[in-house]
């Protein structure tokens, strides 16, 4: 049977394990108490001391002690041994703060560590009760406001079915609109604006008349462009004037009647709208009503989950201290808001019942689809078929170790085109696979110590990665990669022709490029097309709003730039046809190789950089200005060990060496102050964060050493060590791993540090952002 503190321990919501009841330190009082009530035990007072023990002395002991507390028990049976007492305290706010306090009555009054157990006791109702209140207020707050999001909306898409069935009606809705324009607060009449159309747009002039009339257009001028077929656009998100919403809606209903008045035959900002903006506001409030369903739910477990720990450390007290005192605290905490209010359960049923009805079409299992999604269940033929691939992989590769031995390829006299043209390709393979398995590594590890990394990353549970999926993705893709390479070093020895033999890891590559964009629901799905859509983020970072996952994908690809290389490397040969010829020399050499070497090597940081300035273009926070400085320097640092390759000389020596320096420096800095919340002087923890998710604090010293000694590991590039090209390559692959080790151990504690950030703020639910804003403002 499993201890309620481990059960606790694992169903507790993670960001919100603070609020919850102490029970570990609550559990340390009653074996004090417990403690303390030994050492106080006396011979029972019928015993002679002078009279030897004997064996059945403990038996009448415990009979004695029993009987005593029965009589006790009986002759107090209608006192209550302790009396919970709430007082209402002002807090500022409209509603009153219910504080609970102990009192005891006879029997415990003596007793210091009893005193001590019932103090902590309400100190942790009090908590609970607190922290329910505010994040119950949170919600209902929440759910108001999306209420009427959600009846604007309904307003919005009626008033656009009513324009799409009733175009016969435009000539009394055009003087509907004159007439709600002559009663309403513009200052412009339409002849006016009319005179005006030469310097703004038709969409201009709507915004502007809206403007004067309590709707505001978020970010209206930056917003506003071109469409493909060339017509003015307009951004959907508005200010909705918190007291003027009714005059809101007569608003854009007249808005969208005059344009359809004015341009019958062409479309418009209205109909851009219709296609465009209410869709996307509709998705914005549906995911708004999952997440708030989602932190009722969390609210709701909180809540029980108190309650059984309430109960549950009450009977260890009345099981050390022979007496029933649970009843009476019990009936307190029953009382208490986090368990007598109804709110919560209500608004659940609220919620649901919108949602259903607007959002599935009354179709309440697919309602649920959205609001309780199905996490994944863990499979046995998973793990199977780790095993079996990690054996195979083991397998094929020691063959291709002997047959590589065997015909020679590694040796001084034949390796060159064998390491020029396949090499790359494998190796390009073997570091994805790499970094596979230490992300699965990851996975482990963060499950393992309950970092939340799918609130973090914003993935879907029902579909997110597993590490057991991630290990058979690297031990599948690891063990066709071998197996093509054993399969071409047979048919080499075999006499076919190097042009077709050479064809195998283009055609690998090829094979495995399809799988990754292949449509069908297969090979993990989800999971690729959320892969694709966050490189498609990364590559165009400044045109995307950066999230969580954007710009911890783009720091995977900074340590991937060999991987890039290589990826170039092959991509030419094939490209240019050099297989046909072996002329694996024609993408090594030349003008346009060298530059192309340096855009490889800058394009992560790039998009790095532009990641950081985009958010601080939406969050004008100067951290962000200076992480872009870093990723700067990166790539002045890697721009001088390029050019340093091929102009070895002192000047550029002192460059490399300076640049690097500062980039380094620069970057160990970030990595243990920004990213992973250590160095801190002044921490209980010496150089480390006051909250540390692992409880050995030498692995913290430990993982600071290797990253900086994984961070220096550039010095190879300038010491540049005379070795044969086999010696070469195998160095460059090593530090090319090391790199990819480094990014893995980096994860972790960027994780970690991500996750203690959310839970100092308890923030359990994703906010999402919602099309229509209310102001307080008056119009």
């Amino acid at each position: 049977m499993v201890k309620f503190s481990k059960e606790l321990e694992a169903q507790l919501i993670p960001e919100w394990k603070d609020a919850f009841v102490n029970y570990w330190q609550l559990k340390k009082h009653v074996k004090k108490i417990k403690l303390s009530r030994n050492t106080r035990q006396v011979p029972p007072p019928d015993l002679n001391p002078d009279f030897g023990r004997s064996i059945c002395d403990p038996i009448r002991f415990i009979a004695m002690k029993v009987l005593s507390t029965k009589l006790f028990l009986s002759s107090n049976n209608n006192t209550e041994i302790i009396q919970v007492r709430s007082k209402s305290m002002e807090d500022g706010s409209d509603d009153e703060q219910v504080l609970y306090q102990t009192e005891l009555v006879q029997l415990f009054s003596e007793e210091d560590e009893v005193r001590v157990f019932f103090a902590s006791l309400d100190v942790e109702l009090n908590k609970v009760n607190q922290f329910y209140k505010i994040k119950e207020s949170e919600f209902l707050e929440r759910g108001e406001i999306l209420n009427k999001q959600l009846q604007i909306l309904l307003d919005l898409k009626q008033i656009l079915s009513d324009r799409r069935r009733k175009p016969t009606a435009a000539g009394t809705l055009s003087r509907s609109w004159s007439s709600s324009r002559r009663n309403s607060d513009f200052s412009e009449s339409p002849a006016e604006l009319n005179d005006n159309s030469t310097e703004i747009s038709q969409t201009d002039e709507v915004i502007a008349a809206l403007e004067k009339n309590g709707v505001n257009f978020i970010n209206s001028a930056a917003s506003r462009g071109k469409t493909k077929k060339g017509k003015p656009k307009m951004a959907m998100r508005i200010d909705i004037p918190a007291t003027t919403a009714t005059r809101t809606i007569t608003a854009v209903t007249s808005m969208l009647w005059e344009d359809l008045v004015n341009n019958p035959m062409k479309e418009g900002p209205g109909d851009f709208i219709n296609r465009k903006k209410i869709q996307c506001a509709e998705k914005m409030i549906r995911s708004a009503f999952v997440e708030l369903f989602r932190g009722l739910g969390l609210l709701k477990t909180y809540s029980s989950l108190n309650m059984v720990a309430f109960t549950k450390i009450l009977k260890k007290f009345d099981k050390v201290s022979n007496q029933q005192a649970s009843a009476s605290y019990l009936k307190a905490v029953k009382r208490s808001h986090f368990i007598s209010s109804d709110k919560v359960v209500r608004l659940m049923d609220e919620v649901e019942s919108m949602f259903t009805k607007h959002f599935a079409n009354n179709d309440r299992k697919k309602a649920m689809k959205f609001l309780r999604p199905q996490q994944q269940k863990d499979s046995h033929m998973v793990t199977f078929f780790v095993g079996l691939f990690t054996g195979c992989f083991v397998s094929l590769f020691s063959v291709y170790l002997i047959l590589a031995h065997l015909s020679g390829i590694f040796s001084p006299s034949t390796e060159t085109a064998y390491l020029e043209t396949v090499y790359p390709v494998f190796s390009v393979f073997a570091l994805i696979s790499l970094h596979l398995f230490l992300y699965g590594c990851n996975l482990f590890m963060w499950k393992s110590t309950r970092i939340n990394y799918n609130f973090i990353f914003e993935f879907a549970p029902s579909t997110a990665l597993k590490y057991r999926d991630a290990f058979l993705i690297c031990t599948t893709f690891m063990t066709s990669v071998v197996g093509a390479m054993i399969i071409h070093l047979l048919l080499r020895a075999g006499g076919f022709s190097p042009t077709r033999v050479d064809t195998i890891p283009g055609i690998l590559l090829l094979i495995f490029i399809a799988l990754l964009v292949c449509p069908f629901d297969i090979f993990y799905r989800p999971t690729r097309f959320c892969f694709l859509r966050i490189i498609r983020n990364i590559i165009c970072s400044p045109f995307y709003k950066v999230l969580m996952v954007d710009f911890f994908m783009a720091d995977q690809l900074t340590s991937q730039i060999p991987l890039l290389r290589h990826l170039e490397s092959t991509a030419c040969y094939f490209l240019a046809g050099s297989f046909k010829t072996h002329e694996y020399a024609t993408c090594k050499n030349g003008k346009l190789y060298r530059q192309f070497a340096y855009v490889i090597s800058f394009l992560p940081y790039y998009w790095r950089a532009t990641q950081c300035a985009r958010r601080w273009f939406d969050e004008y926070d100067l951290d962000h200005l200076v992480n872009m400085g870093k990723y700067v320097s990166a790539m002045v640092a890697a721009g001088a060990r390029l050019t340093y390759a091929t102009q070895s000389n002192h000047l550029w020596f002192s460059v490399v060496l300076v640049t690097s320096v500062v980039a380094t420096v620069y970057q160990l800095y970030w990595d243990f102050v920004k990213d992973w919340g250590l160095l801190n002087p002044n921490s209980r923890n010496p150089w480390l964060r006051d909250d540390l998710i692992l409880k050995n604090k030498s692995i913290y010293y430990l993982s600071i050493a290797l990253n900086v000694v994984l961070r220096v590991a550039w010095i190879e590039s300038i010491l540049r060590f005379h070795v044969n090209p086999v010696q070469t390559n195998l160095l460059d692959f090593f530090l090319a791993s090391l790199e990819v080790i480094r990014r893995g151990h980096w994860n972790f504690y960027r994780l970690e540090n991500e996750h203690l950030n959310n839970v100092g703020k308890f923030r359990a639910v994703k906010t999402v952002p919602l099309p229509f804003r209310e102001t307080d403002s008056d119009g």
